[in-house]
């Protein structure tokens, strides 16, 4: 019987009524010549479409896409919260990076933490709290690169917040999540919970306290949330509840230009920020798996899984001791991404053996839900977008009458002294949320990002990996099952000591987890540690747009 069975499964995972051949469920590319958006709501792609088609560029279309994700998903984005973005300038053929990280609060020091008794930032409350810094780098991206005025492009979100909107599932789904963890919080029910509960799937919901605080934005700029009437709302309530948060923190804030590094996997430039984020651990896993024959070895076999968490582990012993804020750490960017560092790493794997600790390597040293999204234009110009406000909706502190929750991102600090990472006032804390873009020949090639905490360099080296290695297109490179490790070494000092977990999703076969097993690598059954994948790429050949939104969330891909 258990035979008949597990024939009629491999039988039916080879899929052979697809088009496509793929073994797995995925869908079409999505093909568009003049504009592309895609993103985690349809009404976010939309609002980015009609953006564009009113003569607004691709940065235009992302502000005003992610303005609406602040409204539809407040699960996983918000103005309460930090955003990174990647620019690809068609007039300057070059890709910009932008880091619109905030710093935590001047008055909260590490001695108010051990005057406290916490060893551990908590991740609710007014003590993770840091200067949100979305809005900021929403103007210094329109500043740049934008074309219509932000009155135009918050339209949509506005009207949406007066009107309402129907939730859709997988944010109902983590809307009622939240609401035992963060109800208690003065100022989130009366924002986000109507009649004492969270809307329910396909309920009509409308946040009036966001829409008169977009229509500030969009009427007084970026000092009225920095120095102006919200400014003073966000103190004011943070003053009556014990927070730190000043108003020269706010004033004192700006977003940094920075320049974006790469690794060249097979004959693809891919692109990540520097730290205080975490995108260089994808460039140093693919730099550690390229000596390998990744594309012989198959995406479901147990050799490739083995290969790819041994990897991850590696690059995340480094993450954990060195990626930290560059303005109080040295860290050697350029040494952890290089080929000769990562290979010799790629000696220390066993083809047969999971490693239950890993250390951190010697690179030349002088002794955390989100959403993503990307946009193109007529013109050429790109933009890979990541924003959050950590652990899903942040704090759960929301400031009386402006409709968002301030970030708990700072719960990501170290108050361990000494290390990198460790805590200090006006520091960045290190960052989960990576854009990401690839360019091939000194072109682009592709803008995508995967959401999800530490999740995202996995995802993001293997979304790589699925497309040169294994041939996949850029819908089925996001749908392919997908590998996730964790347990490893953390940010905040936490040490792997036990191997860490292995979680796969459908799709791998039962003989690649026992082989993993009999490997050494504890495995775990888990759902909805994935993440969420959105990317454009162009076609080689007509310069079309092709697009990809995977079906592990509400999103939609779509273009014209």
């Amino acid at each position: 019987m258990l035979v008949a069975l597990l024939t009629l499964w491999s039988a039916a995972a080879t899929a052979v009524d697809r088009i496509s051949g793929a073994s797995f469920a995925t869908r079409s590319v999505i093909y568009a010549s003049d504009a592309m958006a895609a993103t985690s709501q349809p009404l976010a792609t939309q609002a980015a479409l009609d953006v564009m088609r009113r003569g607004g560029n691709a940065i235009d279309a992302a502000i005003a896409a992610n303005a609406m994700l602040g409204l539809v998903e407040p699960t996983g984005a918000g103005i309460g919260g930090d955003l990174y973005a990647m620019v690809w300038s068609a007039k300057d053929k070059r890709l910009y990076g932008l880091n619109g990280s905030g710093r935590s609060p001047m008055a909260l020091t590490a001695a108010e933490f051990e005057r406290l008794g916490i060893r551990q930032i908590p991740p609710y409350g007014v003590l993770p709290i840091s200067v949100p810094g979305a809005v900021d780098a929403w103007f210094s991206l329109h500043q740049r690169f934008g074309q219509l005025p932000m009155t135009d492009i918050l339209a949509p979100a506005i009207h949406y917040a007066d009107k309402g909107f129907p939730v859709s599932q997988v944010v109902a789904h983590y809307l009622a999540l939240s609401a035992p963890k963060l109800s208690k919080y003065p100022g989130f029910s009366e924002t986000y919970m109507v009649n004492g509960q969270m809307p329910a799937e396909g309920e009509m919901f409308s946040n009036p306290d966001l829409a008169s605080t977009y229509k500030l934005l969009a009427q007084q700029g970026r000092d009225s949330f920095y120095q102006g009437e919200i400014a003073k709302g966000i103190v004011s309530y943070l003053q009556q509840h014990g927070g730190y948060l000043s108003l020269a923190d706010l004033a004192n804030h700006r977003s940094e230009w920075v320049t974006p590094v790469s690794a060249n996997y097979r004959g693809y430039d891919v692109w990540e920020l520097p730290p205080n984020g975490q995108g260089i651990a994808a460039l140093q896993i693919l730099k550690t798996l390229e000596p390998f024959d990744i594309a012989g070895l198959g995406q479901t076999s147990p050799e490739y899984v083995h290969l790819f968490v041994e990897a991850k582990k590696l690059a995340f012993a480094d993450r954990a001791k060195f990626y930290a804020d560059m303005d109080f750490a040295k860290v050697p960017v350029s040494e952890l991404i290089s080929a000769h560092y990562n290979q010799a790493r790629s000696r220390l794997i066993q083809p047969n053996k999971a490693a239950k600790s890993v250390d951190a390597g010697h690179p030349g040293l002088e002794h955390g839900d989100t959403v993503y999204l990307t946009t193109a234009d007529s013109e050429g110009n790109m933009v890979s977008l990541i924003q959050s406000n950590y652990r899903g909706m942040g704090s759960g502190m929301t400031p009386t009458g402006l409709g968002f929750v301030l970030q708990d991102r700072g719960q990501l600090f170290d108050l361990t002294p000494g290390r990198a990472n460790s805590y200090a006032p006006g520091k960045r804390p290190f960052h989960t949320i990576i854009p990401a873009f690839i360019t091939k020949d000194g072109a682009p090639f592709m803008s995508f990002g995967v959401m999800g905490g530490a999740t995202q360099p996995q995802m993001h080296a293997q979304i790589v990996i699925n497309m040169i290695d294994f041939g996949m297109n850029i819908q089925e490179a996001g749908d392919a099952p997908r590998i996730v490790h964790s347990g490893s070494s953390q940010p905040t000092g936490e040490q792997m000591s036990d191997g860490g977990v292995v979680s796969l999703e459908s799709g791998f076969p039962f003989a690649t987890r026992r082989a993993l097993q009999a490997k050494g690598h504890q495995l775990r059954d888990d759902t909805g540690v994935f993440g969420g994948y959105q990317a454009i790429a162009i076609h080689p050949v007509s310069k079309a747009y092709m697009a990809a939104s995977e079906s592990r969330k509400d999103g939609q891909a779509a273009g014209y």
